[in-house]
């Protein structure tokens, strides 16, 4: 892979629509998320192992969510284990990606990239941001979520000033415009690093 890109930013922020115009753009884009489900899903490769440790999340032959979250709730320390399975799971999802596309500018979004620590696996990093009254009115309008959901959320998450402050670039999300525009930069900025490599 020629550039690794790790894309970021907290609920709300626009990062899906960000990563998709960086798809759009040509780049090889990787969704962490997205890779979850492929391992919990029927067949996937979490589904064994945390049938093992948790018979009581598997439904259908793939692995249930709310089961987990049901199971974290009664035994936080169940959180600790669930990670110890499905983190080296995803380590290795991400690791097939970037061998399948070795000419490629990839974008990694990865919503914990600088939580987890993966932003040291990276060549630059962008934090997707807008302000909190349209973070709030867009995580709301989807109706999946109350308020104090949302709180909390975001209380589990770094901050969004401390994110900008730790990336290499800033999306400003406020129009889908200047969103783009700014995608086209860092994509500029990038062919220039790697001319200069």
């Amino acid at each position: 892979m020629r550039f690794r890109l790790g894309l970021t930013g907290s609920i709300g922020m626009g990062k899906s629509t960000t990563a998709q115009m960086f798809a759009d753009a040509g780049c090889a884009v990787w969704d962490a998320d997205a890779a979850v489900h492929r391992l919990y899903a029927r067949g996937g490769a979490a589904v064994v192992p945390l049938a093992a440790a948790f018979p009581a999340a598997i439904e259908d032959g793939a692995v249930s969510r709310s089961a987990l979250r049901d199971i974290i709730a009664r035994d936080p320390a169940a959180l600790a284990r669930i990670e110890s399975i499905v983190h080296p799971l995803v380590s290795q999802d991400r690791a097939d990606f970037i061998a399948a596309h070795p000419n490629a500018i990839g974008v990694f979004d990865i919503p914990l990239l600088f939580e987890t620590g993966a932003d040291a696996t990276m060549d630059a990093t962008a934090c997707v941001s807008a302000s909190r009254e349209t973070q709030r009115a867009r995580v709301l309008s989807r109706g999946t979520m109350s308020g104090g959901d949302l709180d909390r959320i975001l209380a589990r998450q770094m901050p969004n000033e401390e994110k900008c402050a730790r990336a290499t670039w800033v999306i400003e999300t406020d129009t889908l415009e200047h969103a783009r525009a700014q995608v086209q930069d860092v994509l500029k900025a990038i062919e220039q690093r790697l001319k200069h490599a």
